[in-house]
């Protein structure tokens, strides 16, 4: 005959463990009369042949037919008064799980109408908080049998509905918020997470307690990397290139710095990209073509060059002579081709 109980409990802190079995593998051999203590911050479901039966709180019980009301209708007749009962407690922290981690694996896309591409991209991370609210629930439809279950095992479905949440709560927003007003709330885009993901926990038999926003900026992604998310076409893209390579021009000690010395600091991409399409447009119509490719002619003089980049002619000479942009020097004036312009802007 297996082990026969006497005494149920299970002593620990449950630092990261939701759920603890006992015992952890197989069917305790129990006995009408033994005793279940149940600490603070715990509560401990009864199961019998896989159904649960009842839930305990804090205490110490008596585990009777009196006490577990469904198990008067398994037990025949009693021999000695002891006859056995396989059965399994499930002890449940009912503590607040905190300082959970969330974060944005990808960008969120969202509407930023009459800014840039009318689109932004926003990454961001924060804390959340959860606490078992229905024990009998959680343990039924997510813990199962296992002997242990912890934080860990968990933690990624709720950041997945977590990050689902957000990114309607953002969209919900940005039709009425521009994304540079959003970044000011998140407070109240936190709040509102919280309470539209709380009917998804509850479902799980959990109650979802916090979700704080730390940081929410817009992304940094390149160009590149906006492309290969299927988010440009080649005529954006091509203009993006351009607003990457005056950043690194920027960035590049040995030379070029005088190329964004009149492009104003903190301009953003998207507003860069949006100069440089409506020059290349005024450029294509004064030249009698159709869009910004036929609006750059196949040689170019300083001035033109300056005109097509919306910077100025000294920028244009600076990265000449810092032999960023190559050109062709007749006398005193430099003479540059569509192919040079358009090998400095791929970078």
């Amino acid at each position: 005959m297996a082990r026969v109980f006497d005494v149920i409990e299970y002593p620990s802190e449950m630092k990261d463990e939701i759920v603890h079995r006992f015992p952890e593998q197989g069917i305790g051999d129990f006995r009408i009369g033994s005793q279940l203590i149940v600490r603070e911050a715990q509560a401990a479901v009864f199961f019998r042949d896989g159904q649960a039966l009842d839930v305990f709180r804090a205490g110490r019980h008596t585990l009777t037919t009196a006490n577990i009301p469904l198990l008067i209708n398994w037990l025949g007749k009693l021999f000695n008064e002891r006859t056995p009962f396989p059965a399994e407690v499930y002890f449940v922290s009912m503590k607040e799980f905190a300082n959970e981690k969330w974060g944005t694996p990808q960008p969120i896309i969202v509407r930023n109408p009459g800014m840039g591409l009318g689109v932004a991209l926003l990454q961001g991370f924060g804390t959340y908080s959860f606490q078992v609210k229905d024990p009998q629930q959680f343990v039924t439809q997510v813990v199962g049998t296992q002997g242990a279950y912890r934080t860990a095992d968990i933690e990624e479905r709720l950041k997945t509905m977590l990050l689902s949440t957000l990114q309607d709560v953002l969209g919900e927003t940005t039709s009425a918020k521009s994304v540079v007003e959003l970044i000011g709330l998140t407070e109240e885009v936190g709040a509102a997470v919280r309470a539209k993901a709380q009917d998804d926990f509850q479902a799980l038999g959990l109650e979802l307690k916090s979700f704080y926003i730390g940081n929410l900026k817009p992304s940094s992604k390149s160009a590149q990397e906006l492309r290969d998310m299927g988010m440009l076409d080649m005529a954006t893209y091509t203009q993006l290139q351009a607003a990457d390579a005056m950043r690194d021009a920027a960035q590049n000690p040995s030379g070029g710095a005088g190329l964004t010395a009149g492009i104003g600091a903190g301009m953003g991409i998207g507003n860069l990209m949006q100069q440089a399409t409506s020059g290349a447009m005024q450029q294509g119509q004064q030249s009698g073509g159709g869009g910004a490719a036929a609006g750059i002619p196949e040689v170019m003089t300083p001035s033109e060059a300056a005109a097509i980049l919306k910077v100025s002619e000294e920028d244009v000479k600076a990265a000449i002579e810092a032999g960023d942009l190559k050109a062709k020097k007749l006398g005193n004036a430099y003479r540059i081709s569509k192919a040079a312009l358009e090998e400095f802007l791929k970078g």
